[in-house]
C-alpha cells in the first residue's frame, strides 16, 4: 500500500484486521509503502484486503493497494514487523521517500477517554494515540521514532510502555503517547505576573525570575490551570493559548469589548475573526451548515470553515465585520476540548481563536517568545513545555456550490493537510524547488515517485509547504528560509532545478537570481491544470490582484490558451493606470480615478461627488501622473477593478488589509440578495455589459497588449455612476457588477470555443475566492456546456503558484 500510511495506526489497524479474519503473516513500514504477506483461506483473505480499504483509519490516505500473490510460507502467527526486520523494499527507495501525516484532529477514541474519570488519562490535556495527535509539528528528522522527535525529553512510564510496545494496543508506535505521569505539562501565567519578573531580573533575562513554570503535572494541578483560563476569558480578558503549530489570542467571541480590546492590541481593526464553538449543533444555531460543511469540520484535519452566517446576533459585532460569513472550527487538540468543555460550564460558548502574533507577523510557537512577543496583548498565557518544531497556521476552506455538486475550496492550506504531497504527472519528472510567490506564499519540492511505468496517471509527487505569508516582511521571509531547510532535511530534497516568479522585485526571485522564471498567472492555470489531470489545450480565466506580465505591466485579468509547454494571451482587461503604484491599492480612489480616466468617465455628473474629499490640487497630481507616466504602473488586473467599483460606490475607499475592498464589495450584494431573494435570479442589466473587442491597441495604453481581444468595462462603470446617481441601492449596484465579469467569461469561453474549439476552462486566481462569482461563473458555464476546472488541494490565491511554477 502507497499513500499516507505511516504515522497514522496503519500497522496496528492491519494487524487486528488480521486477527479478525484469521490471517497468518506479517506487516511492516518501508520506505516505499507498507507491506503485507497474508496467508489464510482463500474467503478470509478477500474479506481481509476488501476490508483494508473499506476500515482504514480516517487519517490514512491509501492512493493505490498492490496485490500478487507469492508461495505460502507456513505462518502460524501475524507479527508487527519493523524496519529492522525486513530491510527489502522497491529499488530506489530511500528514508526519504516516506510520506508523513499532517497533524491530526483529536480522534473520538480519546475525546471519550479524555472526559471518563474512569479513565488515567482522564482529563489530560496531551491524549493521543496512533489515529491521533501532533505529527509534522513535533518532527526533528525521519525516521518517525519518538526519539527524533520533541517529545524525546520524556521517557515514557512503564504503563504508557507496555501500550506502546503491544501490538493490539491503539497506541502501538504512538510516539507522543504520554500521560500525567511522564508527559507534556501545560503552564499558566499572567501578563501582571511576567511584567513583575521583567522588574526584578536584574539581568535582562525577561523570564528568568519567573521560577519553574513546568512542573509534574497532575489532574488536580491542570485542572486549576484551566479553571484561571475560563475565568480570564468569561472575565472579558484576552488568553494566548499555545496550540500544535504555533499559539492563537482568545478572547469571548460575545463580548464587543473584549473583541475591540484584541483588534487594538493586535493591530487588526478590521479583518474578520476566526472563532472556535464547542461542538457541531453550537454551530447550527448561528450558521448554515450543509453535510459536506459538517464532514470538513468534523474531520481529522479540522480547518478552518467559512459558513454562511444566519445573522443571529449572537457574535459581537467586530468579529466578523459585517461579513456574509463565519470562519469556525471545532477543537481539535485535548486542550481546546477541556477548555471549550469547561468555558461552555461555565455559561460560555464561543471563543475569538485568532493567530498568536501581531499583524502580518509569523505566528509564535515558543513560550518564551510568546512572553516577549504577545506580553502587551494577552493578559495570560496557558503554554505547555512540548516544543514545537514546525509553525502551522489553521488551514481555512469552504464548501461552494459547483453547479449542483459541493466542491471545497481551499483558501489557506497548512496545518491538517500539509505536507502531505499532491500527485501530478509531469512530461519530465524531476527533482524541482519553487520557490514560491511574494504574497500568501507557500513553496514547494517535487520528487519523481520510484518505479512508476511511463503509462501511469501520475509520476511525481510535489511537495507544497504550509502557508508561509507575505515574504516582503523580513520576519517572514526568516520562516521561509526555515521552513525550506526543514523541508530539506527531512526530506532529503536535492533539487536539480529551480524556479521562481517573473517578478524582478520578488524576495523569493532575488533568491533564486538563476533560477527559471514562470508567469504568474501561466502557474496560477497549470496549477489548476496538474490537479485536474488536464494537458491542454485549455483556456484558463486568471482573475487576482498582482502578477508581473511579459510586457512588464501588470497583469491580474488573463484569459491564457495554454497546453503543459507554453501559453497565449487570449484576452486581457483593457490596462488602467495606477497611479502611486502601491500607493493606489491602499487608496483604491486612485485606481478609481485610473479606471474612470481610462473610460472617460471623468465628466460624468456623479464623479465630483465621488471625489468629493479629495482636493481640486490633489486630481489634478493624479492627472499629471497618468498623463506623464510618473509612478503610474498599467494594470489589467480584475482585482483592481472591483476595489475601484468598491471605492466609487463608497463601501471601501480606505481598506486596512489586501483584499478588503473587493470582499466588502461582494458583502454588499449578499446584503441585498437576503433582503431580496428574487434579485438573485434578476435578469442581467444589459448596461452593465463588458465589451469584447479586437485588440488594435488605445492611444492611452503604453504598451502595445499582446492578447488577441479585450474585455473593456467601459459601459460597466458608466451604468454603475447612473445608478448610483439614480438612488439604486448599492447592493444591487455591486450584483449587476458581478454580473457583468460572469457574464464575460461565459462570451470570451464561447468566442474561444469558435475559434479554437477549446471546451476545456480552468478557473484560478484570487478574485475567484469570491463565493458569488464563482459560484454563479460555475453555473453558467456549465449550463453552456463547458468543462470547468478548478483548483482542488491548493487555492486559488498566490498559496497554489509554488504547484504551478513546478
Amino acid at each position: 500500500m502507497t499513500g499516507i500510511v505511516q504515522g497514522v495506526g496503519f500497522r496496528p489497524f492491519i494487524y487486528r484486521l488480521a486477527k479478525r479474519h484469521l490471517i497468518s503473516g506479517w506487516v511492516y513500514n518501508s520506505a516505499d509503502g507498507v507491506h503485507i504477506h497474508a496467508e489464510g483461506e482463500e474467503k478470509l483473505v478477500d474479506e481481509f484486503c476488501l476490508a483494508i480499504s473499506n476500515e482504514a483509519p480516517a487519517a490514512a490516505r491509501v492512493e493505490e493497494i498492490e496485490m500478487r500473490e507469492v508461495p505460502l510460507e507456513g505462518f502460524t502467527t501475524f507479527e508487527i514487523k519493523t524496519s529492522e526486520d525486513k530491510k527489502t523494499s522497491k529499488a530506489g527507495a530511500s528514508a526519504g521517500q516516506t510520506l508523513i501525516s499532517p497533524d491530526l484532529a483529536t480522534c473520538d477514541d480519546c475525546v471519550r477517554e479524555l472526559f471518563d474519570p474512569q479513565d488515567r488519562r482522564y482529563r489530560y490535556p496531551f491524549i493521543n494515540c496512533t489515529n491521533c495527535g501532533p505529527r509534522f509539528t513535533i518532527i526533528g528528522q525521519l525516521p518517525y521514532d519518538r526519539c527524533y522527535t520533541s517529545m524525546c525529553t520524556f521517557k515514557m512510564c512503564g504503563t504508557c510502555e507496555s501500550e506502546y510496545l503491544d501490538p493490539a494496543d491503539r497506541r502501538f508506535h504512538a510516539q507522543p503517547d504520554a500521560c500525567f505521569d511522564c508527559g507534556p505539562a501545560v503552564s499558566w501565567i499572567t501578563a501582571g505576573k511576567l511584567k513583575r519578573s521583567k522588574c526584578t531580573d536584574s539581568q535582562g533575562a525577561g523570564v528568568g525570575t519567573l521560577g519553574p513554570l513546568f512542573i509534574r503535572e497532575t489532574q488536580e494541578k491542570s485542572d486549576e490551570i484551566f479553571s484561571n483560563c475560563v475565568k480570564f476569558l468569561r472575565d472579558g480578558k484576552i488568553v494566548a493559548i499555545k496550540g500544535l503549530g504555533g499559539f492563537h489570542l482568545a478572547c469571548d467571541a460575545t463580548n464587543n469589548e473584549a473583541v475591540a480590546r484584541l483588534r487594538s492590541k493586535k493591530m487588526r481593526s478590521n479583518k474578520a475573526f476566526a472563532i472556535m464553538a464547542p461542538d457541531l449543533q453550537s454551530i447550527k444555531k448561528i450558521c448554515r451548515v450543509h453535510a459536506a460543511e459538517k464532514k470538513l469540520l468534523s474531520g481529522s484535519a479540522r480547518p478552518i470553515v467559512l459558513l454562511k452566517s444566519k445573522r443571529t446576533n449572537t457574535l459581537a459585532e467586530n468579529v466578523c465585520m459585517d461579513l456574509p460569513e463565519v470562519g469556525v472550527m471545532l477543537p481539535y487538540t485535548p486542550v481546546q476540548h477541556i477548555l471549550m468543555h469547561d468555558y461552555a460550564n461555565a455559561g460560555g460558548k464561543y471563543l475569538v481563536m485568532t493567530s498568536g502574533n501581531l499583524y502580518d507577523n509569523p505566528i509564535v510557537t515558543d513560550d518564551t517568545q510568546a512572553y516577549e512577543v504577545l506580553g502587551d496583548v494577552a493578559d495570560a498565557f496557558l503554554g505547555n513545555n512540548r516544543e514545537i518544531l514546525a509553525r502551522y497556521d489553521d488551514s481555512v476552506v469552504r464548501v461552494i456550490d459547483a453547479a449542483g455538486s459541493d466542491a471545497v475550496q481551499m483558501i489557506r492550506r497548512a496545518r491538517g493537510y500539509a505536507p502531505a504531497p499532491i500527485k501530478i504527472k509531469l512530461d519530465k519528472p524531476t527533482e524541482i524547488f519553487s520557490t514560491g510567490p511574494e504574497q500568501k506564499n507557500t513553496f514547494a519540492f517535487s520528487r519523481p515517485i520510484p518505479e512508476m511505468e511511463p503509462s501511469a496517471k501520475v509520476n511525481t509527487e510535489v511537495f507544497v509547504s504550509q502557508h508561509i505569508g507575505d515574504i516582503e516582511n523580513a520576519d517572514i521571509f526568516k520562516t521561509w528560509e526555515e521552513t525550506k531547510n526543514q523541508f530539506e532535511k527531512i526530506f532529503k530534497f536535492k533539487p536539480k532545478k529551480i524556479v521562481s516568479d517573473l517578478h524582478p522585485e520578488y524576495l523569493t526571485s532575488k533568491y533564486a537570481k538563476e533560477a527559471d522564471k514562470v508567469q504568474h498567472h501561466y502557474a496560477h492555470i497549470r496549477s489548476v491544470m496538474y490537479e485536474n489531470g488536464m494537458t491542454g489545450p485549455v483556456l484558463g480565466f486568471a482573475f487576482d490582484g498582482t502578477g508581473y506580465g511579459v510586457d512588464k505591466n501588470i497583469w491580474g485579468g488573463e484569459a491564457l490558451l495554454c497546453n503543459t509547454q507554453d501559453f497565449e494571451r487570449f484576452a486581457n482587461f483593457t490596462y488602467i493606470p495606477m497611479p502611486g503604484g502601491a500607493a493606489a491599492i491602499k487608496d483604491p480612489l486612485r485606481l478609481a480615478y485610473g479606471a474612470l480616466w481610462t473610460f472617460d468617465l471623468l465628466d460624468h455628473p456623479q464623479t465630483k461627488k465621488v471625489f468629493k474629499d479629495y482636493k481640486k490640487s490633489d486630481l489634478e497630481n493624479l492627472n499629471t501622473m497618468i498623463e506623464d507616466g510618473i509612478n503610474t504602473p498599467m494594470t489589467s488586473s480584475v482585482g483592481r477593478l472591483f476595489d475601484a467599483a468598491s471605492a466609487i460606490l463608497g463601501i471601501c475607499p480606505a481598506p486596512t488589509y489586501e483584499g478588503e475592498a473587493a470582499i466588502m464589495l461582494e458583502a454588499k450584494l449578499w446584503d441585498c440578495l437576503s433582503q431580496n431573494r428574487r434579485a438573485k435570479n434578476s435578469k442581467f442589466d444589459k448596461r452593465y455589459e463588458i465589451q469584447i473587442t479586437k485588440n488594435v491597441g488605445t492611444e492611452k495604453s503604453t504598451a502595445q497588449d499582446t492578447s488577441v481581444v479585450l474585455f473593456d468595462c467601459a459601459n460597466t462603470f458608466k451604468a454603475m455612476l447612473d445608478d448610483l446617481k439614480g438612488g439604486i441601492e448599492v447592493g444591487k449596484i455591486a450584483k449587476n457588477f458581478h454580473d457583468a465579469f460572469a457574464n464575460a467569461i461565459l462570451t470570451c469561453a464561447q468566442l474561444s470555443k469558435q475559434v479554437y474549439g477549446i471546451n476545456d476552462l480552468a478557473l484560478s486566481g484570487g478574485v475567484f475566492m469570491n463565493r458569488y462569482l464563482i459560484e454563479k461563473t460555475i453555473k453558467m458555464l456549465v449550463e453552456q456546456g463547458f468543462s470547468v476546472a478548478l483548483n482542488r488541494e491548493v487555492p486559488p490565491n498566490d498559496g497554489g503558484i509554488s504547484l504551478g511554477q513546478i
